[in-house]
């Protein structure tokens, strides 16, 4: 529960996704939620009544009041709730022997956790891997952020009887990472579409074209420097860039060149629209830009190509898997590469029947995979 109230994340929206898959299939389940004063268990009928108020999220500006509202539901549709110390007590009472513990979000992999499942009832313990980015690129990562991912990874190697990977590159590099590989299967994650909302844009969106989008957390690893420098190099014959995604961390220098951005500067940055406007503002660019130094899946580069937008991406193995021949894939050491990608892409109408033959997975395709097999 602590990252509600705020914009959905990329692993947020799959938490989602396995939440309404779990709450209509016909085997029993039940939620675990980590709270401030404990832990609290949930059962299908409590997990559905935090389906819509999780989903809101992801189609408005989250607020303080509504995390409070969340966590309040989820405590009022309890089967139980108790202190840490009486975590084995409560699954023994409510949890059959032999019960698989799915984790899809990276969060509540603690020994408390893991250790109680085992021992408590016999559990099964299946965990979703999304990247283990922090250990290939620490230097990108938050303070303090790089220990407990590499602890979090050597728990899953103990403990797990089944990883879940969302692509083959995430579990190649996953492999490198682990003393001990269990068990683990490959499932792309699910892209069902969404509607375009242009109604919620902001005033001023979408520009006119040509412009490009580039979606994502405005972080080191995203690579934001080199498109600011690219189009700084293109000078007044650069085309639009609207950089859409909240500011992150340890990117000053990039936050500072932002902040000192004239007003007539073709580049732009927007951060909390919905889901539908910013699928609005992508459906009419002339492209998206994904210049990323890594990526463990890359979703929004999935769903751009979904709605028939052309993509430029750096030469990541994870889009090649994913995204095959679509893309026009551009080393970010090769900026001439890019900037003629880009001018030819803003003289082009943007005409979505070139890519309509992209058939992204969906998530009837992941869940027929991972939930056949935990």
């Amino acid at each position: 529960m602590r990252r509600a109230g705020r914009v959905l994340t990329g692993i947020d929206r799959v938490e989602l996704a396995y939440l309404n898959a779990v709450i209509t299939d016909p085997v029993p389940a039940f939620a675990l939620i980590r709270t401030p004063l404990g832990y609290i268990l949930l059962d299908q009928a409590g997990m559905s009544q935090l389906v819509n108020p999780l989903s809101e999220l992801a189609s408005d500006s989250p607020s303080r009041i509504q995390q409070k509202r969340i966590l309040r539901t989820a405590r009022q549709m309890a089967l139980g709730r108790v202190p840490p110390a009486l975590l084995g007590y409560m699954l023994r009472r409510h949890l059959p022997r032999g019960a698989t513990y799915l984790n899809i979000g990276h969060s509540n992999l603690t020994e408390r956790v893991l250790r109680t499942m085992k021992d408590a009832v016999n559990a099964r313990i299946a965990v979703f891997i999304h990247d283990v980015i922090p250990l290939e690129f620490p230097d990108y990562q938050r303070d303090g952020t790089v220990a407990s991912f590499a602890a979090m990874i050597a728990r899953v190697a103990k403990y797990s009887d089944l990883v879940i990977y969302n692509s083959q590159d995430t579990a190649r590099r996953a492999a490198l990472q682990m003393v001990e590989t269990p068990a683990s299967i490959v499932a792309h994650l699910g892209v069902d579409g969404c509607a375009t909302a242009p109604l919620e844009l902001p005033l001023g969106l979408p520009p006119k074209t040509p412009f490009f989008v580039c979606v994502g957390t405005i972080e080191p690893r995203k690579n934001h420097t080199f498109l600011l420098d690219i189009w700084e190099e293109m000078g007044v014959d650069a085309p639009t860039l609207v950089i859409a995604g909240s500011r992150g961390w340890k990117n000053e220098a990039v936050f500072a060149r932002l902040d000192e951005l004239p007003s007539d500067s073709p580049i732009c940055e927007v951060s909390g629209l919905s889901d539908g406007a910013l699928a609005a503002l992508i459906k009419a660019s002339s492209g998206c830009l994904f210049p990323s130094h890594a990526e463990g899946y890359g979703l929004p580069a999935i769903e751009a190509a979904a709605l028939g937008i052309p993509l430029i991406v750096n030469n990541l193995e994870v889009f090649r898997e994913t995204l095959a021949d679509i893309p026009v894939y551009a080393s970010v050491s090769d900026r001439y590469l890019w900037i003629d990608a880009i001018k030819n892409m803003s003289q082009v109408k943007t005409d979505a029947s070139g890519i309509q033959h992209f058939q992204p997975p969906t998530w009837a395709d992941h869940f027929r995979i991972v939930l056949s097999l935990i």
